[in-house]
């Protein structure tokens, strides 16, 4: 797991500060400068945006990850791979560019009533797609060079500085908010471009139909577990936006505003599980080429137990502080508490479980995560028409928990009895009841109220004295030990070679 810790190191170094910097957009500036109503706009846009890009990869993020080993060959350009996937991408684009533009009055209709406000902003959803769309394609295929550490800078340094300063720009009145949209959506081409100077500048910039030598039969395989995986990588994705769009749908760009800010706060705490599977996912894809069965078995429980610990360490340090971190918000953001908890639940099962997707999606049995992805979109599709209309946005995040982890646990089963490959180990039913001790031992202890900072540092302290620390003495957790220790080895000077 050596390559895998030192550029999850890297990535959750660069991706942490980058977490500061969104806190600093989302979770002050929007806050600061917006309604609520315009927070809802800005990240309607961006779901909706991020959902456009799905649709138009047409599956072909996970046949990179699948496929490129077999390809791998730099003097004959990786046989023109890259443009393979480009020309495949930018067909896809077309074609829902065109049905954006076509069914706009239909996808508007359903906004009309209660988000009439985004409807003078559609257009902007498709620059933004666009963008999005070539950022995914160039950073899986970095990924698959191993290369992880640029597109990580790229998207959660560069375009959130970019944001900030736009931020700045719309408080000093130099631009209106029609043109902070506009402007925010076309701020999305800078990390692809970023990406592409980078494949340029390493001399791996094969893009131009002279380079394509793909067998037609590679092709038709390619294009059948493109199709495949069409549909699942737009399970996860439409799980990820379908809540926000029908929290836009039954109830409003204000609730919008307020859901999508806690999902922000959710996705911060996966930052380094993020790290994780970043670097762990092209692993998998070589472990299937060679048959490696058992360094994959051993790669699954390594990032599980990793991030099992770490992920549900980072929420206790949020929920036991809860209280005072949403003081700070306005006061309607009070009832997305809830929202957190529940939401943070599912991604909880989402981290602990992370490996399975990687796994299911390259192995030869790709076919049957349809029937898991089918299922997913139906169940969070039929909560979120039941529990919004009466819990509100604590019923978009609880259908959005259960499908999720009902998702999950359905491909570890799969995974288990085709392979034979399971996360589980004893230690780690002790971490989780830890864990959950601590959290209801300390959400409501306080010694302080008069004084809040100190109050956060007395239970954060004690999260850490009673979670963490007994997990790293008495080895509960082998890997994050492991983890800390070349964590701390990568950050020490390095000595100077004596000359």
């Amino acid at each position: 797991m050596g390559l895998v810790q030192k550029d999850a190191l890297r990535t959750s170094l660069i991706s942490s500060f980058g977490l500061v910097l969104g806190y600093i957009n989302k979770g002050f500036l929007f806050l600061l400068i917006f309604s609520t109503e315009q927070i809802g706009v800005v990240n309607l846009t961006f779901s909706l945006g991020v959902l456009f890009a799905q649709f138009s990869n047409l599956g072909v993020v996970y046949s990179i990850w699948k496929f490129f080993p077999f390809f791998r060959n730099k003097e004959k350009a990786h046989h023109g791979f890259l443009s393979f996937v480009l020309f495949i991408a930018m067909a896809g684009a077309l074609l829902v560019t065109l049905v954006f533009l076509l069914f706009r009055s239909s996808i508007e209709s359903i906004y009309v009533e209660n988000s009439p406000l985004f409807l003078k902003y559609y257009l902007w959803i498709i620059p933004l797609g666009l963008g999005y769309l070539f950022y995914l394609v160039f950073e899986v295929y970095l990924r698959s060079l191993f290369k992880n550490v640029i597109s990580v800078f790229a998207l959660d340094i560069v375009l959130r500085l970019s944001v900030t300063g736009l931020l700045f720009f719309f408080w000093m009145d130099w631009i209106s908010f029609d043109n902070f949209v506009g402007i925010h959506s076309l701020l999305f081409f800078i990390p692809p471009l970023i990406l592409a100077l980078y494949l340029y500048r390493i001399k791996e910039w094969y893009v131009h139909p002279k380079y394509i030598h793909i067998s037609k039969r590679f092709q038709k395989i390619l294009f059948h577990f493109s199709a495949f995986n069409y549909v699942n990588t737009l399970g996860s994705v439409l799980v990820n936006s379908l809540d926000v769009i029908m929290v836009a749908q039954y109830i409003g760009l204000r609730a919008t505003g307020i859901y999508s800010t806690v999902i922000f706060l959710t996705s911060a705490l996966q930052v380094p599980f993020k790290s994780l599977i970043r670097v762990s996912s092209p692993l998998i894809a070589e472990y299937w080429k060679k048959r490696d069965m058992i360094q994959m078995k051993k790669l699954y429980r390594q990032v599980s137990s990793v991030s099992l610990v770490i992920g549900l360490g980072l929420f206790l340090l949020v929920w036991v502080n809860i209280d005072f971190l949403f003081s700070f918000l306005k006061p309607e953001f009070g009832e997305g508490i809830a929202v957190f908890f529940f939401l943070m639940m599912g991604r909880l099962l989402d981290m602990y479980f992370g490996l399975n997707g990687a796994i299911f999606t390259t192995s030869k049995k790709y076919r049957y995560d349809l029937i898991f992805t089918v299922s997913l979109l139906v169940i969070v599709y039929v909560l979120n028409l039941y529990l919004i209309p009466i819990y509100g946005i604590k019923g978009a995040a609880i259908s959005t928990a259960i499908a999720i982890g009902v998702y999950n646990v359905g491909r570890m089963a799969f995974v288990y009895l085709a392979y034979g490959l399971h996360p589980f180990e004893w230690q780690q039913g002790v971490i989780i009841s830890i864990g959950a001790s601590v959290g209801v031992l300390f959400y409501q202890f306080g010694l302080f109220e008069q004084l809040s900072w100190l109050n956060l540092i007395i239970k954060s302290g004690l999260v850490v004295l009673f979670f963490f620390v007994p997990i790293i003495v008495f080895g509960l957790s082998r890997d994050l030990n492991s983890y800390l220790k070349n964590g701390i080895q990568f950050l020490k000077p390095k000595p100077k070679a004596s000359s």
